[in-house]
Formats: structure tokens, C-alpha cells, sequence
């Protein structure tokens, strides 16, 4: 399996958009993704200057029903 590393809140909401998702759209403390057609909603947190850590990475992934090595394509 590939091995993943922090990435910046944008570069994930780029990647999430080219796997078909809208947004960013604001609410609460983190924004959120939605994917209309897979009636998905994927909140990013967004803190300051802070990396999303590779656990939470992973869970994104998850969410978003792609593989680690396709992700890590994109």
C-alpha cells in the first residue's frame, strides 16, 4: 500500500473536486464537500495553516469511496 503524507486542506478539496464533489461550502467549524449523484457530504476541517493528518486522511478516503492508490494518483 502507498504510503500517505499530511496535505494541506486545499490540496484535499482539489483532489475531492476532481473526483466530482462541490464545495467548498462553509457551516460550523470545518467545511464540507457534497457529491450530489453518491448523495455524500465530507466535512474538511480547515484550522489556520494546519496539515490534515494522515489518520483523518485516510477516513476522507474512505468517505469518498476510493482506493489510497487512486487517490494518491489524482
Amino acid at each position: 500500500m502507498p504510503k500517505l503524507t499530511p496535505l494541506k486542506a486545499n490540496e484535499v478539496m482539489r483532489k475531492l473536486r476532481t473526483l466530482g464533489f462541490e464545495g467548498p461550502i462553509p457551516g460550523g467549524r470545518h467545511v464540507h464537500m457534497i457529491h450530489r449523484a453518491k448523495r455524500k457530504v465530507i466535512p474538511i476541517p480547515t484550522h489556520g495553516n494546519k496539515d490534515i493528518g494522515v489518520g483523518l486522511l485516510r477516513k476522507i478516503i474512505r468517505d469518498a469511496e476510493v482506493s489510497v492508490e487512486e487517490w494518491q494518483e489524482l
